[in-house]
């Protein structure tokens, strides 16, 4: 019986991140001409500290403070899968003061992958008003979409396998801050099969 087991590659680091998320801050700024009628909300649950950094680092850009227009989306019950998973009570919607009627809103999430959780994202941000725009920022794109979704802004894209899995780590949840690529190691034979193998060879040559 052979031994397998994940192999780990970071593919950002903490400054990484941070470059990232300052890069799209001031891409979000060019993009609006401005903040006055910004809205930013993180999809839980890494999309939600993310979407709290970011709005830090727009709050010195647009001199808005980050809480008057950071909140976050739940969109536990619009995923199209929500009946195969497990159980789980929904996270809270936080929508600003301003609400998102008339409203740019940028919605942020981890990972690009599918797309099927930004479908779910816009369901449930319809439910909640009708904003004037909406754009996308996610830390990382991973490719393989399965629905006609594009990310506005991307800290970093990163062409993967679908065997390969992405997770991003974040100190609010996590003990790091940082990207990895968890990729499935070849099966190799076990030692005890190995040295099983060798003493048959040897027999055999007797």
């Amino acid at each position: 019986m052979g031994n397998t087991s994940a192999e780990i590659a970071e593919v950002m680091n903490a400054s990484d991140i941070d470059r990232a998320l300052t890069r799209i801050a001031h891409e979000i700024v060019e993009k609006n001409r401005g903040g006055d009628d910004l809205v930013v909300l993180g999809i839980p649950s890494r999309g939600v500290p993310l979407a709290q950094r970011l709005a830090e680092k727009l709050e010195r850009i647009i001199n808005r403070p980050a809480a008057s227009f950071c909140g976050s989306l739940d969109i536990t019950m619009h995923r199209d899968d929500v009946r195969r998973r497990a159980p789980r009570v929904p996270a809270p919607t936080r929508l600003p003061d301003t609400g998102v009627d008339d409203q740019t809103v940028v919605l942020v999430d981890d990972v690009l992958f599918s797309g099927r959780t930004i479908r779910a994202a816009l369901d449930a941000l319809v439910d909640c008003g009708r904003p004037q725009a909406v754009r996308l920022a996610v830390l990382v794109d991973r490719g393989h979409r399965e629905l006609p979704i594009r990310a506005d802004h991307v800290g970093k894209n990163i062409p993967t396998s679908r065997t390969e899995s992405v997770r991003v780590e974040l100190t609010e949840i996590d003990s790091a801050d940082r990207v990895i690529i968890e990729r499935p190691a070849a099966s190799q034979p076990d030692t005890d099969d190995t040295a099983q193998a060798e003493s048959a060879t040897g027999k055999a040559d007797n």
